[in-house]
């Protein structure tokens, strides 16, 4: 279960940018393609701050859809299936264009 990592490294740049004050929420982008289960990190959030400062804090996962762009046709399609090939021409000259995001977009502090 690498989330369980994943959420350790979270902790850690979030403490950094927090500057002390209390979290209520942190605020991740996951992309489809990055093999991140959301529910499982979201869990995971939960045992790794469990006796922290970072107690009781909630991880908001948004989920981003794959997509790929046709360097032949320059069609952009979201992906419904890790199927890289391209809707409009059947061609596999393909790049991905979204879906490998792991950002952490925001934080959500207490007033102090």
């Amino acid at each position: 279960m690498h989330e369980l990592s994943i959420c350790k490294s979270i902790v850690d740049i979030v403490n950094r940018h927090a500057g002390g004050r209390d979290v209520r929420t942190v605020h991740v982008r996951v992309g489809k393609l990055r093999q991140i289960v959301p529910d499982t990190l979201v869990y995971c959030w939960s045992l790794v701050n469990e006796e922290t400062p970072l107690a009781g804090s909630q991880l908001q996962v948004e989920s981003v859809p794959a997509a790929i762009r046709c360097t032949d046709c320059n069609h952009t399609q979201t992906l419904d299936d890790p199927i890289l090939m391209c809707a409009s021409c059947a061609g596999t000259n393909v790049e991905i264009v979204a879906g490998e995001e792991f950002l952490i977009t925001s934080l959500e502090l207490s007033e102090a």
